[in-house]
């Protein structure tokens, strides 16, 4: 009778640890679709590919499925267009000649 309670034992375990593997390579997966990421796609089947490459790939998923966020996207931009970014710049560079101009003219 122990062996049986043994074996229900050993075989409930290597299902919960073959499943655990499963579920816890998901989690970029899931992070990706939670963040509405372009390639959420990508992240699962590469997901799947990492079980299969001893987990190499697994820490690389999670960083690249929380890069992407809908607010600011890949974070590489403040924000703002790119017309307001021109505008500022020409106000600053506006300022900075009148600067310089006062300047060389205080010289003389």
């Amino acid at each position: 009778m122990l062996e049986y309670v043994a074996l229900v034992i050993l075989v409930f375990v290597a299902i919960v640890l073959f499943y655990g593997v499963i579920v816890i390579h998901d989690i970029p997966y899931e992070i990706a679709v939670h963040r509405n990421h372009p390639h959420q796609d990508a992240i699962h089947v590469a997901g799947w590919v990492s079980l299969f490459t001893l987990h190499v790939l697994w820490p690389f998923l999670w960083i690249w499925a929380t890069l992407y966020r809908t607010d600011r996207g890949w974070g590489f931009s403040d924000g703002h267009s790119s017309k307001e970014h021109i505008e500022k710049l020409e106000l600053e560079l506006t300022e900075v000649k009148q600067r310089l101009n006062a300047l060389e003219g205080g010289s003389e």
